[in-house]
């Protein structure tokens, strides 16, 4: 590791930063209506973006600081089995090709901010609302932790962060700095911000995807030498655990693990709040069509990401948390120019991410907590008003979330996230396609597939840590397996029992506001904007 500031990486670094704070600042004026103090405006861009630039944000949306930073670091860390990701993003397109059309259809149709929205006006239920909601806020706090912990990363590779001798608030000082600058041009832009620096970031990252591929593997003596020293290297016996550190391809008793963990991320990945807030700002049914479609050359782009992993371990990078092993990887390998391309790539790739998930966040308080529970007769310029300063509160709870922890388990609390948000895969896409599920049936199920998931991921231990290993072992047929799947199906099962009591009881049901076209209109026909039902006790549906 190189001692002091990389001045040469730095300055290429702080370029790119203050010339996306300006395109942040700036996407306030860009395609900006004529009444910009609505949801529909700062929250999702005026749902008028079509299929280029709904690509780039979400690809700048899901390909993040956890792409650039966590992937390959698990890959450093444990070999093949962090190659997850790459078979759950493949896997995600074809079963979110199903259903996001729909959703964007009814949320056009009825003018819904967030999949809470409709949820309510489905099922006729507030609590409902609220439980997923909530959901959608815990998980995606630990999710914008991520993206600064990347940042950070990059930060303490520059030499920039102080050194551990330094007192905290000079060592945080400059995370504290883009933290404003992000909050900042997110207040005043909204999702707009994001879209166009978008396309920035994506630009960078393929730069550097593609140099590094081609580069580091000329360095170090191709791409053989890399697979025959990361073999090695895995195969020492850590003294902790008395196993080998990793292993270049998964073995048979962590295939099931490796699978479910797979499976459940791609089920996740498009109900977390910013995938939807995303979705629901394109212009037209054909722009998510389209989208999930090519949004799978990210998929190849991330494997090579995942390669970088092996890289490092040939390359003999070490470090004390494995955040930072590629950012190290890139400060050794690279002359001092392209580092700096290199981490502006990293820093950028956190920012976009960052703010969607700050504004979907902050609209799901705004609109299922804010207007259903405190003030139902909020106007849209008072929705976006609670909204903004929303959007700088969870920014806040991010930021001390990264500054109190131990970041190298952000990782681990973001996969947690991916648990809570599979438990509303019953409620939010069996609701576009059956409303056969009854509102309390599917609040219970929620409830219990909550408490068990947490329950399950705090208890179970990994080789490094007592808390949060995110596998346990499946009931019935005694495997290793992702928490999270096991925790939606006991969800699925305690929803279907319920709705079987309920209706046999005759338990009332809310009132379902939507209608079979709905799912199927597109940009041409005329909304309903449908008004919910005022948050009180007396109207039907309001529980």
């Amino acid at each position: 590791m190189k001692e002091g500031v990389n001045g040469v990486a730095l300055s290429v670094f702080l370029f790119f930063f203050l010339a996306v704070t300006v395109m942040g600042f700036w996407a306030s004026r860009w395609r900006r209506a004529e009444n910009a103090q609505n949801l529909d405006e700062w929250g999702l861009g005026g749902r008028s973006f079509g299929t280029w630039i709904t690509w780039f944000l979400l690809g700048g949306d899901l390909y993040t600081a956890y792409t650039f930073v966590a992937v390959p670091a698990a890959v450093y860390a444990g070999g093949a089995a962090g190659f997850f990701a790459v078979p759950y993003t493949i896997l995600c397109y074809p079963l979110v090709f199903t259903f996001l059309p729909r959703l964007w259809s009814v949320s056009h149709k009825h003018g819904y901010v967030t999949s809470s929205d409709f949820v309510r006006g489905r099922f006729g239920s507030r609590g409902l609302s609220l439980a997923l909601a909530v959901t959608g806020i815990l998980a995606t706090m630990p999710y914008i932790a991520l993206q600064l912990v990347g940042i950070q990363a990059v930060l303490d590779v520059l030499g920039v962060g102080g050194g551990d001798s330094a007192n905290w608030f000079m060592k945080d000082l400059p995370l504290l700095i883009a933290f404003g600058v992000l909050a900042a041009y997110t207040y005043s832009s909204g999702l707009r911000a994001p879209a166009l620096i978008a396309f920035v970031k994506d630009a960078l990252i393929y730069i550097v995807i593609a140099v590094a591929i081609i580069y580091i593997p000329l360095k170090l003596g191709g791409f053989g030498e890399i697979f025959h020293k990361a073999g090695e290297a895995f195969a020492v016996t850590n003294k902790d655990t008395g196993k080998p550190r990793g292993a270049l391809v998964t073995g048979p008793d962590a295939q099931w693990a490796y699978a479910t963990l797979a499976l459940g991320s791609a089920m996740a990945l498009f109900l977390y709040p910013h995938s939807v807030t995303a979705v629901l700002s394109s212009k037209n049914r054909n722009v998510i069509r389209r989208n999930t479609t090519i949004l799978p050359l990210y998929s190849l782009m991330l494997g090579l990401l995942a390669m970088l992993g092996f890289m490092a371990v040939a390359a003999g990078v070490k470090v004390k948390n494995g955040q930072l092993a590629i950012p190290q990887l890139f400060e050794d390998m690279f002359p001092d120019w392209f580092t700096g391309v290199a981490f502006a790539a990293i820093g950028i790739g956190a920012l976009v991410p960052a703010a969607i998930m700050s504004i979907a966040a902050a609209n799901l308080f705004t609109r299922n907590i804010y207007k259903d529970f405190l003030k139902p007769d909020a106007t849209p310029e008072h929705e976006a008003k609670v909204s903004k300063l929303a959007s700088l509160l969870v920014k806040v709870g991010a930021l001390v979330f990264v500054l109190t922890l131990d970041k190298t388990v952000a990782i681990n609390f973001q996969l947690l996230g991916g648990i809570w948000v599979l438990q509303t895969v019953p409620a939010l896409v069996g609701g576009l396609f059956t409303r056969w599920f009854h509102r309390w049936g599917l609040l219970a199920g929620w409830a219990v597939g909550m408490i068990y998931g947490t329950w399950r991921a705090y208890a179970t231990p990994s080789a490094t840590q007592d808390h949060f290993g995110n596998t346990n072992v499946i009931p019935l047929i005694g495997e290793k397996g992702y928490i999270g799947l096991t925790a939606f199906a006991v969800n699925v099962l305690v929803a279907v029992v319920a709705t079987l009591v309920l209706r046999a009881v005759k338990a009332p049901d809310g009132v379902d506001l939507t209608r079979p076209s709905d799912y199927t209109a597109d940009a041409g026909e005329p909304g309903v904007v449908t008004e919910l039902p005022p948050a009180t006790a007396g109207v039907p549906g309001g529980h």
